[in-house]
């Protein structure tokens, strides 16, 4: 059975709070994800003191402040990843954080990371992409904004300067939140599939979780979904998030769609068995027939149950003699 791996996207929904940070983390576990991701960054090394928020972040958000004070106020603190890292060991869940500049590419490095997430507004960061490449780790690029152009140029880089290609995992994206349906465009997984013969997966921003477990019977891999404790909470992602028993049904529906996928052989299932002889039918007698008759389209007829001559006979039976005496309903044999 194939086994889609589910990344539970915390992001900076913890506020800046460490116990807030641990909370997501035991509900991300008790759901069943797989991995429980966090956004490690340095509000210095990514946003510049004038740059405005995006509509999404305004309208998300009651605080009046700019991008750059969102986003140093939204840090998780370097001297606080540890901790979340034995925590998550402790609740059973693998941990990830997505790093937005070079020195949190390092940094999370240096604490052992084996899977590196860019996220979609690094995909046209040549330096950015050349770090994470010389790691020679595994990758998950989203694809958020981009061109099939873009994808080709940032895989280019990551192969270039020591990725594998086995190793790299392109997710199809929508980045708006919440992301509008009409813009999923879901069947470009398949595109991206067939252009670089990468594995695919799906970062959902949509509200809901009937979009991702679409993904998922599309082929999708690897699923990313933002969650939180409560979307009524300040903050530029929680109101695009999934809260906590959300989160849980999407994983264990995803469970089952996985299960229902199967192997693609066409043949008769283990519980079909004993319904065959039930739901098929076979040659009957429309009425009494004699021996010597002739079989023919007024005597014969097709009725269930199914464990006599297979209709599938009828043109062969038809003209025959009948071998025996026949009662009304009784099944036809030579």
């Amino acid at each position: 059975m194939k086994k889609t791996i589910i990344i539970a996207e915390a992001g900076v929904n913890h506020n800046g709070d460490l116990e807030l940070a641990k909370r997501l983390i035991e509900v991300a576990a008790n759901a069943g994800a797989d991995y429980v991701k966090f956004q490690t960054f340095t509000a210095n090394e990514l946003v510049t003191q004038n740059a405005t928020r995006a509509d999404y972040q305004i309208k998300n958000s009651n605080i009046d402040e700019t991008h750059f004070e969102m986003i140093r106020r939204l840090e998780l603190k370097r001297e606080n990843h540890q901790v979340l890292i034995n925590h998550s060991k402790n609740c059973g869940i693998n941990f990830l954080s997505t790093a937005f500049d070079i020195q949190s590419l390092d940094f999370l490095f240096s604490l052992g990371i084996d899977l590196f997430k860019i996220p979609s507004g690094e995909i046209t960061n040549y330096p950015y992409l050349k770090a994470v490449a010389s790691y020679k780790k595994k990758i998950i690029l989203s694809t958020g904004m981009s061109t099939l152009a873009d994808v080709d140029n940032a895989i280019s880089v990551l192969l270039k300067y020591g990725a594998k290609r086995e190793d790299i995992t392109i997710l199809h994206c929508t980045t708006e939140y919440p992301a509008p349906i009409n813009e999923v465009n879901l069947l470009a997984m398949n595109t991206l599939k067939t252009a670089f013969g990468i594995k695919v997966g799906y970062s959902d921003h949509t509200m809901g979780i009937e979009i991702p477990i679409a993904a998922v019977a599309l082929g999708a891999c690897l699923i990313e979904k933002h969650f939180t404790l409560d979307r009524k909470m300040i903050g530029p992602d929680h109101k695009a998030s999934l809260e906590p028993e959300e989160l849980k049904l999407m994983i264990s529906s995803i469970r089952s769609v996985e299960l229902a996928l199967g192997d693609g052989i066409k043949q008769v299932s283990s519980s079909e068995l004993k319904n065959i002889n039930i739901a098929r039918k076979s040659l009957v007698a429309n009425l009494k027939i004699s021996k010597g008759d002739v079989f023919t389209k007024d005597n014969l007829g097709i009725k269930r149950p199914g464990n006599g001559i297979s209709p599938m006979r009828y043109e062969e039976v038809l003209g025959k003699l009948a071998c025996r005496d026949f009662d009304t309903d009784e099944l036809i044999d030579f």
